[in-house]
């Protein structure tokens, strides 16, 4: 019994990863027309100023595509909605740019999370969907990251708007 428990838990948790690892088929190369900054050397969890992605694209360097970013938001919808004040399997993203991380009422966040000291701009937002893990070490999110630069800006357009 114990057994089938096990393997009805890893079973979900793949379903999970499989749900959130941005699996769509967005392009994972960069578009002609961005700007690479020098990537920086992955030494460990970056400042919370530092907006440094890994893939060296700068965000200023995109335009992010609100409709577009409603689509890449479904691979986000197992576990965030974008209604204010409904919490899921992770926090509301509603009004999540200019908030702090950590800040939606009555989510229990991770301590790594409660405690970064991050402010969840645009820029902050791009870096932390790359690679989440990298951004907050022992974070409770279960999610690989968003290698397309591009995908990762239309996200961020339809989070800021998604009406």
């Amino acid at each position: 019994m114990v057994r089938m428990k096990t393997v009805a838990a890893v079973m979900a948790l793949s379903i999970l990863a499989a749900g959130c690892s941005g699996g769509g088929s967005e392009s994972s190369e960069p578009a002609a027309d961005t700007v690479k900054a020098e990537a920086p050397v992955d030494t460990g969890p970056p400042a919370a100023d530092d907006v440094a992605t890994l893939d060296g694209v700068a965000y200023a360097s995109l335009t992010g595509d609100a409709e577009a970013g409603k689509s890449s938001f479904n691979q986000c919808r197992t576990c965030h909605v974008i209604d204010p004040g409904m919490n899921r399997l992770g926090p509301s993203l509603a009004d999540i740019v200019g908030r702090e991380a950590g800040g939606v009422a009555g989510f229990n966040y991770s301590p790594a999370t409660a405690d970064s000291g991050i402010i969840w701009t645009e820029e902050k937002l791009n870096q932390f969907l790359e690679k989440p893990a990298r951004v907050i070490p022992k974070t409770k999110m279960f999610y690989a990251g968003m290698p397309d630069p591009q995908a990762r800006a239309n996200l961020i357009a339809y989070l800021k708007n998604p009406s």
